[in-house]
């Protein structure tokens, strides 16, 4: 059997620019199909526009949560770093 190689190390991303991709994507296509909706309608594809609305408003939902997520990863961040510092400003006894 051959040995397993190493996992990954995960990535360091907040995922920020990923969901706002994504939910940008998301409104330019809501506005791509804005104009034709009596066809998509016509065609039982009124859906498809909805969908689009949904992604984007599901995105602002995402985005609120990783901005929120960032900013606490940074707080903990900080947090440890402090604690270093103040452990390196500790005389050695």
């Amino acid at each position: 059997m051959r040995p397993r190689p190493p996992d990954p190390q995960p990535l360091d991303v907040d995922g920020v620019a990923a969901v706002v991709a994504g939910t940008v994507l998301w409104g330019v296509a809501f506005l791509v199909l804005l104009p034709f909706h009596d066809d998509l309608v016509d065609h039982d594809r009124g859906w498809w526009l909805w969908t689009c609305l949904a992604g984007a408003g599901m995105g602002l939902v995402g985005l609120w949560y990783c901005l929120r997520r960032r900013s606490a990863i940074r707080r903990d961040g900080r947090r440890a770093a402090d604690e270093v510092a103040k452990t390196l400003r500790e005389p050695l006894s």
